[in-house]
């Protein structure tokens, strides 16, 4: 029976990710070529699906650190947990951040005209979110060289950045405040 955290596996999942991206880029150039009436619409979805993909993968990477941090250098569990987020981090958060990105810069863009205080705050607030990423990926590279310094109870708090940007990220676009 193979094992989650074979190569095999690995590669397989790897194929998928850039299957399932090169479906999102291909949707989203059929979108601009046949031009619906409601492409604003089509891709606002297509916004929100990879938001909500790229915060699912922000909310568990920091709890599988917090878990990882308890984990014995070199043990099954700690090699168990390299493997998992090193392929959360790949396979799922980064194409995410980036079609999060792309999608929401056309938004932007083509409906705002980069205009709005509260768009400019939002833009801003997803800098952060994505300097928090980009802290969480290099936290991998230390875990996966067995490097990590910190406790448990520091990913517990490291864990509650994404949320706290996500809450006020969400405020700004419902409510609009200035």
């Amino acid at each position: 029976m193979e094992k989650q955290t074979d190569t095999s596996a690995s590669s397989y999942a790897g194929k998928r990710a850039h299957l399932a991206m090169v479906f999102f880029v291909l949707l989203a150039a059929g979108l601009f070529v046949w031009r619906p009436d409601n492409l604003y619409l089509w891709i606002k979805a297509l916004h929100i699906v990879a938001v909500i993909s790229w915060m699912a993968g922000l909310f568990y990477l920091p709890r599988l650190f917090i878990y990882h941090a308890d984990a014995e250098p070199g043990s099954v569990q700690s090699e168990t947990f390299k493997v998992m987020e090193h392929r959360l981090l790949r396979i799922i958060m980064n194409p995410a951040m980036m079609l999060t990105w792309i999608f929401g810069l056309y938004l932007a863009w083509s409906v705002h005209g980069f205009q709005g205080g509260w768009l400019h705050a939002k833009i801003g607030l997803v800098v952060a979110l994505t300097a928090v990423h980009i802290f969480f990926g290099r936290a991998v590279r230390v875990f996966a060289r067995d490097g990590n310094r910190h406790s448990a109870r520091y990913w517990r708090f490291m864990n509650e950045a994404p949320t706290l940007l996500m809450i006020v990220i969400v405020i700004l676009v419902v409510v609009k405040p200035f």
